[in-house]
């Protein structure tokens, strides 16, 4: 996804633990976890080098559902899912120079009717697993949407305007869209 934005990137691993904080609020943690990926990130390649991270949670009922542990929990994260509105939370951050930034993205997306077998077949694939709510809007699930009311890049996990708008304030690169 950076790619459509023109911008070179590499890939750094942030080991955090990404367990909520009691109370916390869905689009609160993505923020925090955003923020906490870049600056662990930032600690081991240098303050000179600009670290985007970003952080997805999918909630319902102001719950964030989180990742599966397994299949059952992936076929249970759907069954809830089914016919029903969730909300996506989508946080990116920048660490540069000594700067943090950040930006959350906030999307509505409404699944249709699931029956259980097609939750059943979507699961013995391996799209539903290290997903936020257990599904991918980007690969098969993108078939269980019904509505979406915001925006599709927030919800496949990195913000495309939000990132864009991040960038242009640290003014890189110079030359993009």
């Amino acid at each position: 996804m950076l790619t459509q934005l023109g911008v070179a990137f590499r890939i750094e691993i942030a080991a955090v633990d990404e367990s909520p904080l009691p109370g916390e609020a869905p689009s609160d943690m993505t923020l925090r976890l955003a923020l906490l990926k870049a600056r662990t990130v930032s600690e081991r390649v240098g303050a000179a080098n600009p670290v985007l991270a970003g952080d997805t949670a999918v909630a319902i009922g102001g719950e964030s559902l989180g990742k599966p542990s397994d299949r059952d929990h992936a076929v249970a994260l759907l069954q809830r899912l089914s016919g029903a509105t969730h909300m996506v939370y989508s946080a990116v951050a920048l660490v540069a120079g000594g700067r943090q930034m950040h930006r959350l993205s906030t999307t509505e997306v409404t699944f249709g009717h699931l029956e259980q077998r097609q939750i059943e077949r979507y699961c013995d694939s391996a799209e539903p697993f290290d997903k936020a709510g257990a599904y991918g809007i980007q690969g098969r699930a993108g078939a269980f949407v019904k509505r979406i009311k915001g925006s599709y890049s927030g919800v496949v996990g990195l913000p495309l305007w939000e990132t864009r708008q991040l960038l242009r304030q640290l003014e890189y690169p110079r030359q993009y869209p």
